[in-house]
């Protein structure tokens, strides 16, 4: 492939031995020398300013820079490296890829370096899993009995297995969300499980099953049955609160065939009555994606037509403020023909400033950034569509070193 580089790391004691190599795929021309000038400023610096400045780098260029030298190598392996590096705000999220329907196949896209790495993913087998990540580490979930679950950190692949769930082993839907607490380094995962009352397809059972890291174990804080709404697969946590989209089941007009419910970390009430935080969509939706920016909710939402609510004809981008949504950016016309046919329903996720959007027909990846309020292609994946019925999808986490499950 035209444009192709290698890049080969001697990784530090904490990454996984599997993780020695990523192979770099950009439409960037290397600039060979650009390191020579390095050198003479390295003899120089103290270790613990150069831990500092190391710290900084995007996350491909520290692996990188433990190839330099002895010296380097030391230094991004310490423990006091991580502290320093755990003290950066944050990273530029990735997204990963998958290539395949079938096998967890794919390659990680870095907007800070514009490359591609291939990336093999711990724990998931199939790409069709449930994912969700926040603040470094990765949670999956099975899609078949939803009993498997792993946390991990897909740059040093640690990970850890976690109990089953309790309830339902066999759901009609299932939402997953992970949140990590910055200072703690705690996670909390939350699984909404929802099915079919028996004979009622009004009905639906709805629970809430959440995990706490500290404390290694599950509860269920809350059931109910919801009439004329159903879960989905669709949840995520900002600031304490878990938010989770529902389906209408009939009965309501072709504006009303999402809502929005939330739910109370923290108090974790169990009086019921979910309805009750009953919040609209901001307008006719084809789908509708959840993700956490900052902890500030935003959704990502195809925009149905007047006279057909259930076909696509834009994608817009909102942050629930209050109970009232306030769109943020609506994607311009020449990018979302860019894509090609684009389905009524498509992959979105983000974290941070970044917002990926891609479709699940083709590899094409768009990113926004909510910050500058710039819309761009990524650079084009290393992957070609072999065959009509080929899918892709994806999902966004940010690279992290000192996370561990």
């Amino acid at each position: 492939m035209e444009g192709e580089t290698s890049w080969v790391s001697h990784c530090p004691d904490y990454v996984a031995p599997d993780m020695v190599e990523f192979d770099s795929f950009s439409e960037l021309n290397d600039e060979d020398n650009r390191e020579a000038s390095v050198v003479p400023v390295d003899l120089i610096l103290p270790d613990d300013l150069l831990e500092r400045i190391l710290a900084y780098l995007p996350i491909a260029s520290i692996f990188r820079a433990g190839c330099v030298c002895k010296r380097w190598y030391e230094i991004v392996k310490s423990t006091r490296f991580l502290w320093n590096f755990s003290q950066v705000l944050s990273q530029k999220p990735w997204y990963f890829m998958f290539t395949s329907s079938e096998e967890p196949a794919g390659y990680a896209y870095d907007p800070s370096l514009r490359k591609w790495y291939g990336v093999d993913l711990p724990c998931i087998q199939t790409s069709n899993w449930f994912i969700a990540s926040s603040c470094g580490l990765v949670c999956f979930m099975d899609n078949d009995s939803r009993s498997e679950l792993y946390v991990c950190n897909p740059i040093t692949k640690c990970y850890k297995s976690l109990d089953e769930p309790p309830g339902l082993k066999f759901s009609d839907y299932s939402a997953l969300a992970i949140s990590v607490n910055k200072k703690t380094c705690c996670y909390s995962v939350t699984i909404i499980k929802s099915k079919q009352v028996p004979g009622n397809f009004f009905q639906w059972d709805l629970a809430i099953h959440i995990y706490d890291s500290g404390k290694m174990m599950w509860v269920t804080p809350l059931t109910e049955v919801l009439t004329g709404w159903r879960g989905g697969d669709e949840s995520v946590i900002c600031d304490g609160v878990l938010y989770f989209l529902i389906y209408s089941t009939g009965g309501g007009g072709p504006d009303n065939r999402h809502g929005l419910i939330t739910y109370n970390l923290s108090s974790r009430s169990s009086h019921g009555l979910l309805i009750r935080s009953f919040i609209p969509v901001p307008c006719s939706l084809t789908c509708g994606r959840l993700m956490n920016l900052k902890e500030k909710l935003v959704m990502v939402g195809g925009i149905g037509k007047p006279d057909r609510p259930d076909i696509i004809k834009g994608i817009g981008i909102w942050e629930l403020k209050g109970k009232e949504w306030q769109e943020i950016a609506r994607m311009p016309h020449k990018y979302f023909q860019g894509f090609g046919e684009f389905d009524d329903v498509f992959a979105s996720s983000g974290t941070d400033d970044l917002i990926y959007i891609q479709s699940y027909g083709a590899p094409a990846l768009l990113v926004f950034d909510v910050k500058q309020k710039q819309w761009r292609w990524s650079q084009k994946c290393p992957v070609t569509k072999r065959f009509p019925l080929q899918l892709f999808t994806g999902f966004c986490f940010e690279p992290r070193l000192e996370m561990t499950p």
